[in-house]
């Protein structure tokens, strides 16, 4: 009967062990920092495998060698924006860490406000610095949302010249790199419909995968800026709480202080009076 009982009150134990750890979850910023991953790896994902794509398009179908070394042409910047890829897919991970880090101090500070963790004024000022970084990345974010929307642009373009040619006959239509910045002005490189390479790049897989590619980079963009959006609200709902029982804090400790005084000072007048009276 008494092992049951032990048995039964450590069940009960672990249930409300598992019931406060789950309840000390910041399921807000949980969900942001999923929705932030998700957004950074499909973006960086995909627009890696895309870049690549774009740069066997341009050497197989349109005949754009690289230049030297030391000459800033299209391929050194593929390169550079590869670079700049892996650097965010570092930088984000971390940052995603930090503020689930950030969100799960928050949540003890305001469900433990009256045990032993205090709420520092250090607290706050982090606080505030990650919702001025986070709006600047969102700032960021969105900036690249609209960088990545210019190759969807061109590789639907592209797209849209192969099925007017498919669809219709004796259509004449020519794509040149020049018009998209690609290649400088001094070199032609034009793809006409008519001719063979265009019919193959149309056929080829090159072409609808990069578009695709380029299509679901745009969308992990979209998906970082609403984490983005998502993280300012949690981390300004966050910030007002924690001010908020901050002063709480500070009015319990002067309100028990000048109990304390009071009962201090009735405490010298009862003296005063048996003294007097004795």
């Amino acid at each position: 009967m008494e092992e049951n009982m032990e048995e039964g009150q450590t069940q009960k134990g672990c249930f409300e062990c598992c019931i406060k750890c789950l309840g000390g979850i910041p399921y807000a910023s949980l969900i942001a920092t999923i929705l932030l991953y998700a957004g950074v790896a499909l973006f960086c994902g995909c627009g890696h495998e895309a870049l690549s794509g774009t740069v066997t398009i341009l050497q197989s179908y349109f005949d754009v060698v690289r230049g030297p070394l030391d000459t800033l042409d299209v391929f050194t910047m593929i390169d550079i924006f590869k670079y700049v890829i892996y650097g965010v897919a570092a930088a984000f991970f971390v940052y995603g860490i930090l503020l689930m880090v950030e969100g799960f101090f928050t949540t003890g500070a305001i469900r433990d406000l009256y045990g032993d963790f205090k709420i520092t004024t250090c607290g706050r000022c982090v606080s505030a610095w990650f919702i001025m970084l986070t709006y600047i990345f969102m700032l960021a974010w969105l900036g690249v949302t609209a960088f990545t929307s210019l190759p969807v642009f061109m590789y639907f373009n592209i797209w849209n010249m192969c099925q007017n040619t498919t669809a219709i006959e004796g259509v004449k239509m020519c794509l040149d790199l020049r018009q998209f910045g690609v290649v400088t002005i001094n070199e032609e490189r034009k793809l006409c419909t008519e001719t063979e390479k265009f019919l193959k790049m149309c056929d080829s897989n090159e072409l609808d995968l990069t578009f695709h590619l380029f299509v679901c980079a745009l969308a992990g963009a979209g998906a970082a800026v609403i984490a983005m959006v998502h993280y300012l609200m949690v981390l300004s709902a966050n910030w007002a709480y924690v001010k908020d029982a901050c002063r709480m804090q500070k009015y319990e400790d002067i309100k028990s202080k000048e109990e304390q005084e009071l009962h201090d000072i009735h405490s010298t007048r009862s003296k005063e009076r048996l003294n007097a009276y004795t």
